[in-house]
C-alpha cells in the first residue's frame, strides 16, 4: 500500500484515503478548532452554528451533515425540450418549465479542496424540477426559486475523482456516482473537463472569467434540494451553500462546451440540452450537505 494512503472502514466497505487527511483524522466528526488552524480551510465560523449529529444511515451510524470548507464550481444552465426531460424523469417528478416547451438542465463542475472526506472533484448533470407537491404557475415557481436561490433537482449523473466520494455517494445516498478524471480551473479564464472511461475527453468547458463579486459570509446563501429514491422510497437531501466569491452571466455568448462523445456527452444529447442560458462561476464557497430524509407520504 502507498505509504501516503491508509485503509479505513466506511460501513461494511473498506476504502483508501490520504493518510493524515481529514477523513483519517476525524472520521466526519472534525475538531473545528483544529480545522480553523488549517490555512487552506479559511474562516470556518459558518460551520460552528451547525452541530453535527451521529445518525443512522444506510451504511450504519455516521456523523452528519458533511462539511465542505473550501469549494469552487462552474455551472452552465442549458435549455432542453420538456418532452425529452419528461422521458428521463421517473414519475411523479416534473420538470420546471422555464420557457414554453423548454425546461432546464444544470451541468456543474465542482472542486472540493478542503472537506470532511478529503479533496475531490465532481461533475453533476441534473434536471431542474418542480418542488414536491407544487401546483399552479411554473413561471411564478421559477421566479420564486430564483429570488430565494433555492431549486429542486433530480441528478442523473455524478462522477467523482476519489473512491471515498464514490462509495459514500453510492451506498449512503444511492446517487449515480462512478470514478472519472476531472479537472477545474478558475484563473484568467475558466475551464473544466471530464474524461470518459477510455481516457478521451468527454466534456470540455471554456469561458472568459467574468468579473467576480466578493460578498460577506452568509449574505448570499443558497439552498438546493436533491430528490431521488433511496431503497425505493422518495427522499430529499438539502445542500446549503454560503457563497463568498462569484460571478453570473445571462445568455453568455463566449462559453464553449465541447462534447467528445463520452457518457456525459451522450446524456446531454439525449436530454436535448442545447443553448446555455446562464453561466455561474463560484470561486469560493462553503457547503453543508445533509443526509437524505424521506419525503412526507402523499406528497404527489
Amino acid at each position: 500500500m502507498d505509504r501516503l494512503r491508509t485503509e479505513v472502514e466506511f460501513g461494511p466497505h473498506r476504502v483508501e484515503v490520504p493518510a493524515g487527511g481529514y477523513y483519517d483524522r476525524f472520521r466526519m466528526n472534525p475538531d473545528l478548532d483544529e480545522v480553523a488552524r488549517d490555512p487552506a480551510a479559511g474562516n470556518i465560523d459558518f460551520f460552528r452554528r451547525i452541530p453535527k449529529q451521529l445518525v443512522e444511515s444506510r451504511v450504519g451510524p455516521t456523523w452528519a451533515p458533511n462539511f465542505y470548507y473550501r469549494t469552487s464550481h462552474i455551472q452552465a444552465l442549458l435549455l432542453a425540450p420538456l418532452a425529452q426531460l419528461r422521458t428521463m424523469l421517473p414519475t411523479p417528478l416534473e420538470p420546471l418549465r422555464a420557457f414554453p416547451g423548454y425546461g432546464l438542465v444544470a451541468l456543474t463542475f465542482f472542486s472540493y479542496s478542503v472537506c470532511d472526506n478529503d479533496p475531490y472533484d465532481e461533475v453533476s448533470i441534473a434536471i431542474v424540477i418542480r418542488r414536491p407537491g407544487a401546483r399552479g404557475s411554473h413561471a411564478l415557481e421559477l421566479l420564486d426559486s430564483m429570488r430565494r436561490r433555492s431549486f429542486h433537482a433530480h441528478v442523473l449523473a455524478l462522477p467523482v475523482t476519489t473512491e471515498i466520494a464514490r462509495v459514500r455517494g453510492v451506498y449512503g445516498y444511492q446517487l449515480p456516482k462512478w470514478r472519472a478524471d476531472i479537472a477545474l480551473n478558475i484563473g484568467a479564464n475558466v475551464s473544466a473537463q471530464i474524461a470518459g472511461p477510455d481516457g478521451t475527453q468527454d466534456l470540455v468547458l471554456n469561458a472568459p472569467l467574468p468579473a467576480l463579486r466578493n460578498v460577506a459570509p452568509q449574505s448570499h446563501m443558497a439552498t438546493n434540494t436533491l430528490i431521488n429514491k433511496v431503497d425505493g422510497v422518495w427522499h430529499q437531501a438539502t445542500v446549503q451553500t454560503n457563497t463568498l466569491s462569484f460571478a453570473q452571466r445571462l445568455l453568455p455568448r463566449d462559453v464553449k462546451l465541447l462534447r467528445g462523445g463520452g457518457p456525459l456527452s451522450q446524456l446531454l444529447d439525449g436530454l436535448g440540452a442545447s443553448k446555455i442560458v446562464r453561466l455561474d462561476v463560484v470561486k469560493d464557497a462553503q457547503i453543508v450537505l445533509n443526509l437524505p430524509t424521506p419525503l412526507a407520504p402523499g406528497w404527489v
